[in-house]
C-alpha cells in the first residue's frame, strides 16, 4: 500500500511539473471556424448469427428492411418475414474541419432495439446527416463489435459491450463544408480554459513572435488576430506558425476527486490555512442467525422459528487531533495522510471537510 501510495505521489509531482512548463498555443486553444461537425444516420445491419432484433418488439426493424428491399427492387408488400440476423442501428460520426469528398471517416454503430450482439455484422449503405439535415457521408462495412456474448440453456455470459462497435474508415464524405479560410481578415482564439492571466500571455506571446502587435486579448477567452497585420502569405500560414509559439498557462487551484474510485487530483497552486483535522470510525455490524425449534417427539405442535440477532458496535482509532500550519500545501497534507495509513475515501472526506471549514483554497470538483 505505501508503495503505490509513493508511486501515485511521484505521478502528481511530474503532473504538476508538466503544467508549469510552456505549452504551444494549439494545445491551449481553438480556432474559430476550424471545427468538426458531427453526423448521425439510421441504418441496418446485417448478417448476425441469430442475435438480431425481435421483429416483433422492434417493429422499426421490419420497416426500414421493407424499405432496403423495395429500393432494390423487391416487392414484399403482405410478406411475413421474422429475420433474426438484422438489427436497426444508429450510426454516428465526425467529419473533421476541411474534410473533402472522397475522404474517409470512422463511424461508430449502436443498437437501438433489442439485438443481443453486432459481431459479425455488415452495416448497410447508410446516409449521414448534420444538423442541418443535408447529407454528408455515406457509411457502411463490417462491424467490429466492442464485446463478446455467449449463452446456453441457464447460463449467459457478456464481455464488454457487444451492442456497439466501430467501423474504421467506414464512412465515405460526399459533400464538403463551405468555409473559406483564405478569405478571412482577422481569426479569434479561442481559450479551451477561460482565463485571463494565460489570454494575457497568448497576447504577449504572438506580438513578441511577430515583432509587432497583430492580436489583441478580448477578454478571459478569446485572443483576436489581425491576419492582414501579420505579413504572410495566407491565412493558413499565419496559423501554422502561430499555433507552435510557447506559452506558459496559468491554472487555477483546484482539486478532483473521484469518489468511486478513490482518486485525488490537485493542482500545484493549492494551499490549506491553519486548521486541526481530527478523524475517526464507527463501524456497526448487525448480523441475523435465525434458529429453528421444533417440538418433541411424538408431541403435538409445529416447527417454529426464532429470531437470533447479534448487534455489534466497534470505533476504529481513526486519526488523533493534528493541527496542519498555514500555508501548507495540499501535496503535503495528502504525504501525511499516506504516513498514517489513511484509505482514500477516508481523504476525500477529510478533504470535504477542510473545504467546509474554509481552509482550503481551491475549487473543489467531486465526480
Amino acid at each position: 500500500m505505501r508503495a503505490i501510495t509513493t508511486a501515485l505521489l511521484c505521478l502528481l509531482l511530474s503532473v504538476q511539473t508538466a503544467f508549469a512548463s510552456q505549452v504551444r498555443i494549439k494545445d491551449l486553444v481553438e480556432f474559430d471556424g476550424v471545427r468538426a461537425n458531427d453526423l448521425v444516420g439510421y441504418g441496418l445491419v446485417v448478417g448476425l448469427n441469430g442475435t438480431g432484433d425481435g421483429i416483433r418488439n422492434a417493429p422499426f426493424t421490419e420497416e426500414i428492411m421493407s424499405n432496403i428491399l423495395e429500393r432494390l427492387g423487391v416487392n414484399i408488400t403482405g410478406e411475413q418475414f421474422r429475420p433474426k440476423n438484422v438489427a436497426a442501428v444508429f450510426v454516428t460520426a465526425e467529419l473533421p474541419a476541411f474534410s473533402r469528398a472522397g475522404s474517409t471517416i470512422d463511424v461508430n454503430i449502436s443498437a437501438i432495439g433489442d439485438a443481443k450482439s453486432l459481431l459479425g455484422g455488415t452495416l448497410i449503405m447508410t446516409p449521414l446527416n448534420a444538423a442541418d439535415g443535408q447529407i454528408y457521408a455515406v457509411a457502411q462495412g463490417t462491424i467490429i463489435a466492442g464485446g463478446a456474448s455467449a449463452e446456453g440453456d441457464a447460463a449467459k455470459v457478456t464481455q464488454g459491450v457487444p451492442t456497439a462497435g466501430v467501423i474504421p474508415s467506414g464512412g465515405r464524405v460526399e459533400r464538403e463544408i463551405e468555409f473559406e479560410l483564405a478569405s478571412l481578415t482577422s481569426l479569434r482564439l479561442a481559450l479551451r480554459q477561460a482565463d485571463f492571466t494565460t489570454a494575457g500571455r497568448i497576447e504577449q506571446a504572438i506580438n513578441r513572435s511577430f515583432g509587432k502587435r497583430v492580436a489583441a486579448m478580448l477578454d478571459s477567452g478569446t485572443v483576436q488576430i489581425n491576419i492582414a497585420a501579420t505579413g504572410r502569405r495566407s491565412t493558413a500560414h499565419a496559423i501554422g506558425e502561430i499555433e507552435n509559439i510557447l506559452v506558459q498557462p496559468e491554472r487555477k487551484a483546484r482539486v478532483v476527486v473521484d469518489q468511486r474510485s478513490g482518486t485525488i487530483v490537485m493542482g500545484e497552486d493549492v494551499r490549506i490555512s491553519r486548521v486541526a483535522v481530527s478523524q475517526g470510525g464507527l463501524t456497526l455490524r448487525i448480523q441475523e442467525a435465525p434458529v429453528a425449534v421444533q417440538p418433541n417427539p411424538f408431541a403435538e405442535g409445529e416447527t417454529v422459528v426464532v429470531p437470533r440477532t447479534n448487534v455489534g458496535l466497534q470505533e476504529d482509532a481513526g486519526i488523533s487531533l493534528a493541527e496542519v500550519p498555514d500555508g501548507t500545501s495540499l501535496s503535503e497534507v495528502i504525504a501525511g495522510l499516506n504516513a498514517l495509513g489513511v484509505a482514500p475515501r477516508d481523504m476525500i472526506d477529510i478533504l470535504k471537510s477542510i473545504k467546509a471549514a474554509g481552509a482550503l483554497h481551491a475549487e473543489f470538483v467531486v465526480h
